[in-house]
């Protein structure tokens, strides 16, 4: 459940902002003109899973709260189940709508959550931080600020108990950028950020670990298309970035070129529908499968090479009546690891994929009851595997 639908609307007056203590004029006559929209939801998740060939991780560790591909455990001893319930990807937001005098509206929005932050334990009062999603902008064709990539695609994100669903072989993420968008185009440039793959040409005593260089001067540029046939809505993006590491034993900044191109596509017939997405390129690295595989490794040469990779997903849901419907949900990702990099790093991920089947009932348009069973698997070069078998229930209330 990647995003919530549902807001309330009120108007600010200027009563409204006298009890509220805003007494000038000149915020008077803003607030007169602005409409605030709040909304978010309310999830209580509870998984039951299953890691059939390694350790199960801490309680802490993200991948006991959504689906990680990279961290599925592979070729060790099974664990035992482990049960975990957790109320963290509740989320609140606020929008707020100024129309401005020179006749122009002005967006604000900000976004927020409780996953994946650092601190916070089970043991007792299971305190977490808030975490930022979106926080953003939009002024006349122009958006500014941390939301979605425009890379993404929205349309083909399904249906899910787990917070994402399809993550092995879809683009997910957000990040602070700049949006230009006229009807169903769009260009941006976006925050770069390389993550390379330690090897033993950079001197790495555990070859095979991540870098997060922090390096990168050019921003990543992205271009999408959207349009609608029928019933159809679709999506084709294409995403420019370089590549940058400073190299430690030289201090030499090297970069190279990295690129990716996506096609998604929302076939809907009846109240059912199929969603569909291919993405593929040189150095996608962090953007796919939540950073399953880097962008680049150092090459024997001290020089960075891209990683290619693929993903591929699918989704249908069905409603059996207007309140209970299920989702069949499919998504792969792999990497081309040529042999340089294999011999240079030692074992890596080929491929990561996940299967699952939900079933969703909402007695009420805000309120949602849903259960889903999946096996994720990931594999090695070296043909080394595990499954990672899952239950997960949840109760949503979105206001």
């Amino acid at each position: 459940m990647a995003k919530a639908s549902i807001t309330k609307k009120f108007t600010l007056s200027a009563a409204s902002a006298a009890v509220l203590g805003v007494m000038s004029l000149g915020a008077q006559a803003q607030v007169n003109d602005t409409d605030i929209d709040f909304g978010g939801y309310v999830k209580l998740d509870l998984l039951v899973s299953d890691y059939a060939d390694g350790p199960a991780p801490a309680s802490a560790s993200i991948g006991r709260q959504i689906y990680i591909p990279s961290i599925t455990p592979v070729g060790g001893e099974g664990d035992d189940l482990t049960t975990d319930f957790q109320a963290r990807q509740s989320r609140f937001f606020l929008t707020s709508k100024t129309e401005l005098d020179n006749g122009e509206t002005l967006t604000g929005h900000i976004e927020m959550d409780f996953l994946l932050t650092p601190d916070g334990d089970q043991r007792i009062s299971n305190s977490y931080n808030p975490r930022l999603r979106h926080a953003f902008l939009k002024y006349g064709n122009w958006t500014f600020g941390q939301t979605w990539s425009n890379f993404l695609d929205l349309n083909i994100l399904a249906e899910s108990v787990d917070f994402i669903g399809i993550t092995d072989g879809i683009i997910f993420n957000r990040q602070a950028q700049i949006r230009y968008t006229s009807g169903g185009f769009s260009a941006s440039i976006e925050n770069p950020e390389t993550t390379v793959t330690e090897t033993r040409a950079n001197g790495a005593t555990a070859p095979g670990g991540r870098i997060v260089s922090s390096d990168g001067f050019v921003p990543d540029v992205t271009f999408k298309y959207t349009g609608t046939a029928e019933n159809i809505i679709w999506q084709a993006s294409a995403l420019l970035r370089q590549l940058a590491y400073d190299v430690p034993q030289s201090g030499d900044d090297e970069t190279t070129f990295g690129y990716g191109v996506s096609f998604g596509a929302k076939y809907t017939f009846g109240m059912d529908d199929i969603r569909a997405s291919i993405t593929t390129g040189s150095g996608l690295g962090r953007y796919l499968g939540l950073n399953t595989w880097n962008g680049a490794y150092i090459d024997g040469n001290g020089e960075l090479e891209a990683i290619d990779s693929t993903g591929i997903s699918f989704a249908y849901r069905h409603f059996w009546t207007e309140k209970l419907r299920s989702n069949v949900v499919y998504s792969r990702g792999w990497a081309d690891n040529d042999e340089e990099l294999l011999a240079l790093a030692g074992d890596m991920t080929e491929y990561t994929q996940r299967l699952a089947f939900n079933v969703m009932y909402s007695p009420a348009s805000n309120l949602t009851f849903g259960a889903e069973i999946s096996q994720a698997n990931r594999e090695t070069e070296a043909n080394v595997d595990g499954d990672l078998n899952r239950l997960q229930l949840m109760a949503m209330y979105k206001f």
